[in-house]
């Protein structure tokens, strides 16, 4: 028979809530080095070689040295403190891998929509994809070496932006890079809920409220 005294009386230990970023845009736009850039882990990738076999070859017009490409996600985490996880999900960014978009955006409170400086265009899917779901978004524009340099209005201009939508200049490779834009994404969103009602934000359940 237990007695009083000999029961445990610790506090159960919290569990930290849980924070669901995605990271997407267009195929080739650095999406998986973003996450293994920023995650504390050995991120989850699942790429496979390009193929030439598929009805539609992907097209590698200004990425001619990609050889694979990722076919279901790219999966970080960052602990932020000991109440707040954060884990990214990256995108796959070729058009026969789209309808995964909807399983991997439940739950999510935002996303960072990469973009290339040399295919800027291929980011639009994504920037349709998020304001249609009404999902907080920001645009990072990843500069690679050699790319051209565009304005936050030039890229505002050619991707159909609305003022409202923060555009910030990223470089997938570096850490210090990415997390500034995970960074101005959480301002973002704070900032959103701050100024409309319909979306207050609540981090410790991880989702708006």
């Amino acid at each position: 028979m237990a007695y009083a005294d000999d029961c445990d009386t610790r506090p159960a230990p919290v569990l930290p809530a849980t924070l669901k970023i995605l990271v997407a845009g267009g195929f080739g736009a650095g999406k998986t080095t973003f996450v293994g850039a920023v995650s504390e882990i050995e991120p989850l990738c699942t790429e496979e070689l390009l193929s030439g076999l598929s009805e539609e070859p992907d097209p590698l017009d200004g990425v001619e040295a990609k050889t694979s490409t990722t076919v279901a996600l790219d999966f970080g985490r960052i602990t932020l403190d000991e109440r707040h996880v954060l884990y990214l999900f990256g995108t796959p960014g070729q058009e026969r891998f789209w309808f995964l978009w909807e399983e991997l955006c439940a739950g999510a409170l935002g996303a960072v929509v990469l973009a290339d400086t040399r295919r800027l265009a291929d980011c639009f899917p994504a920037v349709d994809f998020f304001e249609r779901r009404g999902i907080g978004f920001i645009v990072a524009v990843n500069e690679f070496d050699g790319g051209h340099r565009y304005t936050a209005g030039e890229v505002r201009e050619a991707v159909g932006l609305g003022p409202e939508v923060p555009v910030v200049r990223c470089d997938a490779r570096l850490t210090s890079s990415g997390t500034g834009a995970l960074a101005a994404l959480v301002h973002h969103l704070l900032f959103t809920a701050a100024t409309d009602p319909a979306k207050p934000w609540n981090p410790d359940r991880g989702e708006p409220r």
